[in-house]
């Protein structure tokens, strides 16, 4: 397994994204068109690519949240490399970076169809929260902090 650090302008980053988008419209149904307004990748800063052999296998990203914090966005794993734990890794990568950068704490929102996701963000350490934002009031999301 190979980190590349990297932006949204990566083409393998965009093209995992691509393949997350397309899995999100299926999951997210009706609904999806709301979420897809929030995840626009024109200008994200801090994007990780997981390689295993040469091949992009997950990616995810953060973006500034607030002074003090990062939301983690656009987390995916190819299907072919799922259960891996590169999800995992992805995540401790991002807490990493952010750190790095001054960042203190991290908050992200997932859908309560995406039990994968949530599993691994509990299983990291994150607390669900009152959804922010955008997100207050959709039942179908679920919000997340940690302290880095």
């Amino acid at each position: 397994m190979t980190i590349k650090r990297t932006d949204s302008s990566d083409t393998d980053f965009q093209n995992l994204v691509k393949l997350l988008d397309a899995d999100l419209a299926i999951r997210n149904g009706e609904d999806h068109a709301f979420y897809d307004q929030f995840n626009k990748i024109d200008a994200i800063k801090n994007c990780i690519i997981v390689y295993i052999d040469a091949t992009p296998a997950a990616c995810g990203a953060f973006k500034p949240f607030e002074e003090d914090t990062v939301e983690i966005k656009r987390m995916y794993t190819h299907p072919d490399f799922r259960k891996k734990g590169l999800a995992t890794a992805i995540v401790d990568e991002l807490e990493v970076w952010a750190s790095e950068k001054g960042y203190t704490k991290a908050v992200l929102e997932s859908s309560l169809e995406q039990n994968e996701a949530l599993s691994v963000y509990e299983k990291s350490g994150y607390e669900r929260i009152p959804n922010y934002g955008q997100y207050i009031g959709i039942d179908k999301s679920v919000c997340y902090k940690k302290i880095l």
